[in-house]
């Protein structure tokens, strides 16, 4: 009796199927975790400016107040508005919560960045053996990102908008994956 080896070649297919699904999904999320990533760092970049702001800004103006020059050359007035508005910086500082921001904010950028490797080296290296293996690793690379979500966070879109730019204008691209495009795209590959 001949053996049936369409059952096998269909197996063989449904597996490279599941395969090619892995792997547009690693690299789905790995680029979504690039965007993720450079908006909270970009936005990080302006919050840490912030923050300095707030920690010298009443130094400055406090300083200024005290300053004996300036009461015989400005009214008493403008020392006392610079005096509280020294006073206000860090109760705004603490409203706002400034400090924690700039913690949440470094770590889930970190965690994103780090996913975004993650997924992408399960899309090219582990998807290539066995294919239960990098489902497993995808779904467990899902639950991290599920945890790294969680928080909610919401950059402002002009922080979007500008990692955007940065992306499309190559600044996250590896030398290496440029060389090897140019090297798949060159006529000497294609024989």
């Amino acid at each position: 009796m001949a053996e049936d080896i369409r059952d096998a070649d269909t197996a063989e297919r449904l597996i490279e199927k599941r395969r090619a699904e892995i792997i547009k999904e690693c690299l789905r999320q790995s680029e979504s975790c690039l965007y993720t990533s450079t908006t909270l760092y970009t936005w990080l970049r302006q919050v840490r400016l912030q923050k300095r702001l707030f920690v010298a800004a009443p130094i400055v103006l406090g300083g200024i107040a005290g300053v004996t020059v300036l009461k015989d050359v400005v009214p008493d007035y403008v020392i006392a508005v610079l005096a509280f508005a020294a006073s206000l910086f860090p109760a705004l500082a603490d409203g706002l919560k400034i400090e924690t921001s700039v913690d949440e904010i470094a770590r889930l950028a970190a965690d994103f960045k780090a996913l975004q490797d993650r997924f992408r080296r399960v899309a090219k290296i582990t998807a290539l053996g066995d294919v239960d293996e990098a489902e497993a690793a995808l779904a467990e690379l899902m639950d991290r990102m599920d945890v790294a979500r969680s928080s909610s966070i919401t950059p402002p879109e002009k922080f979007f908008e500008a990692a955007q730019r940065k992306i499309k204008e190559g600044h996250y691209d590896f030398e290496i994956d440029l060389a090897l495009h140019r090297d798949e795209r060159s006529p000497q590959a294609r024989n």
